[in-house]
C-alpha cells in the first residue's frame, strides 16, 4: 500500500502543518494528541498507554498499548506496518527531552528496511540514507551527514564540501554544516548508517 501517513509524536508541535488532505492516515500518540485536538485536527486513530490523558475520546478509534518494553513510536509503527503502511512522515520526533530524540533514531534504524520514515521539525527534515540516495531541490540549503555510529566510504555530489569514499564515526568526525551548491544531491556509502539533515 503505497500511500503516505502523517504520525505526530510528543516532542515539540509544528509551527506550521503540511497540506494534510495529502495524507491517507492521520495519527497520533497519546500526548500529541492534545496538539490535533487543540487544532480540530480528527486523526484516523491515537495510540498509547494513555496516562498523559483525562479523558479518552469517544469519537476516534482508540488502540491502547500499555507495554512499557517499546516506545510509543515504536509501537505506533508497529501498528502502521499491520495495517500495511510503510510511507511515514513523522512530526514531533525531536524537541523537548533529547532522550527521546536519539530513542527515537535509534527507532527508525530497527525499522529500516520495513519503513520510509521520513521526519520533519521546525528547522529541518531528515531521514535515514540509502546506499545511494539523491535529495532534490537542495541548493544553497545546509546539509548534515551524520553517522549512527559509524558510516563508511561516504561519497557525494552537489556539496560544496565532497566527501571521497570517507569514514564517518561519532565521537571522531562527522560531516554537520555543509551546503549543497547542486539542485540535486548525490550521496553514497557503502556500509553502516547514515542520517542526513536537510535544513529548511
Amino acid at each position: 500500500m503505497d500511500t503516505k501517513v502523517f504520525l505526530l509524536l510528543n516532542g515539540e508541535t509544528p509551527k506550521e502543518l503540511p497540506n494534510l488532505s495529502t495524507y491517507k492516515i492521520i495519527c497520533a500518540t497519546d500526548g500529541a494528541y492534545q496538539f490535533l485536538k487543540k487544532n480540530k485536527i480528527i486523526p484516523n486513530f491515537i495510540s498509547g498507554d494513555f496516562d498523559s490523558l483525562d479523558h479518552l475520546p469517544n469519537d476516534i478509534e482508540v488502540i491502547h498499548t500499555p507495554s512499557q518494553d517499546f516506545t510509543d513510536f515504536d509501537k505506533m509503527l508497529q501498528i502502521l506496518f499491520d495495517k500495511g503502511f510503510t510511507r511515514i512522515d513523522v512530526f514531533g520526533a525531536s524537541g523537548k527531552e533529547q532522550d527521546h530524540f536519539l530513542g527515537n533514531l535509534h527507532t527508525a534504524i530497527q525499522w529500516k528496511g520495513k519503513l520510509n520514515l521520513t521526519f520533519f521539525d521546525n528547522y529541518s527534515r531528515y531521514f535515514l540514507a540509502d546506499k545511494n540516495t539523491e535529495v532534490l531541490n537542495c541548493i544553497e540549503k545546509i546539509i548534515s551527514l551524520v553517522p549512527f555510529p559509524i558510516a563508511n566510504k561516504i561519497s557525494t555530489k552537489g556539496l560544496q564540501y565532497a566527501l571521497k569514499n570517507e569514514n564517518l564515526t561519532f565521537g571522531k568526525r562527522i560531516g554537520t554544516r555543509n551546503m549543497a551548491i547542486e539542485n540535486k544531491i548525490e550521496i553514497s556509502f557503502e556500509t553502516g548508517e547514515l542520517f542526513i539533515f536537510i535544513n529548511h
